[in-house]
């Protein structure tokens, strides 16, 4: 018989060790810091070994905890890949997918039919969400996620590092305050996107304002949206000019629902990231997803479309 310590225990201390952080470790696990804390002592405990070096407010491994880590990883990769081939799917060529929404809604709902043409077998079920899915206990396969590509432990691949410009509905270039110089700007309503907590320097109309040499604009006033496709949306209905990423509005620019009055963009430290278990990337159609994905986004970056002049 195996002698092996309690697996909430085990799990407690792969994500914290990842994480280096009981608090994030609690955030995966759905539990409290506290509980982390007790699991861990259970296992150190049992194993009658220190596993973390505990200072104020940071934790550190010992040194048989790192040599132990990627081995309890491992063990838990090939656990759930065991489950998994246990379960019986009823859609074995379902592919689950969970988006952040404004790449769900302004990207990839236009480039999907292109994966179903290729890969007739695979359907793909898409949940667009502003909160971070849990591979298993959600039944995801792969996620899309808006952020700074910090995702310990898991596969992770750039789709996109974004840049960001004003973008506009064509009738504010000839409209009564017609959009024809970077003054022209204090006449229309600034839309803004907030980020929120995903980096310390998000992209906002003082950064670009800054970068324009504007310092005679009230960049704070206009309106707040907390999802970037509805910054979007509002941009298209002429309710004023949107600071937006670029891949968010490819298909709106090809359209000519939307227009870039100015050739100025700055660089955003955020960008969207295809992100998985390393074990998921053992399925066919994840991977061929991904290859599939990425493809796209490379054609995609280099067919951005050039602002007027």
């Amino acid at each position: 018989m195996r002698r092996l310590p309690p697996l909430k225990s085990l799990q407690a201390f792969e994500a914290a060790a990842r994480w280096l952080s009981f608090t994030k470790a609690a955030e995966e696990l759905f539990v409290t810091p506290a509980a982390i804390s007790q699991q861990i002592k259970q296992l150190e405990a049992y194993l009658g070994i220190p596993l973390f070096h505990r200072m104020t407010r940071a934790v550190q491994l010992t040194e048989e905890a790192k040599t132990v880590l990627p081995l309890v990883t491992e063990g838990f990769d090939r656990l759930a890949e065991a489950v998994e081939r246990l379960a019986l799917e009823e859609e074995t060529g379902l592919l689950t997918v969970s988006s952040a929404p404004t790449f769900a809604i302004k990207w990839l709902v236009h480039q999907l039919t292109d994966f179903s043409n290729k890969y007739p077998d695979i359907d793909v079920r898409l949940d667009a969400s502003l909160e971070t899915r849990d591979f298993q206990r959600d039944g995801i396969d792969v996620s899309i996620r808006l952020g700074m590509g910090d995702y310990p432990g898991l596969h992770v691949d750039r789709i996109f590092g974004e840049e960001v410009s004003p973008v506009c509905s064509p009738k504010l270039m000839s409209g009564a305050k017609p959009l024809g110089s970077l003054e022209d700007l204090k006449n229309h309503r600034l839309l803004h996107v907030e980020w929120g907590a995903l980096t310390l320097q998000s992209p906002d109309w003082r950064m670009w304002a800054k970068a324009a040499g504007l310092d005679d604009i009230d960049v704070k006033r206009g309106p707040r949206f907390t999802v970037e496709s509805m910054a979007i949306e509002a941009a298209i209905n002429g309710d004023g000019v949107a600071l937006v990423s670029h891949s968010a509005v490819v298909e709106d620019l090809k359209a000519g629902r939307l227009v870039r009055p100015f050739n100025l963009a700055v660089q955003s430290d955020i960008g969207y990231w295809l992100v998985c278990p390393h074990s998921h990337m053992r399925r066919a159609k994840v991977r061929v997803f991904c290859e599939w994905l990425l493809a796209g986004a490379s054609k995609n970056a280099r067919e951005a479309t050039p602002a007027l002049p």
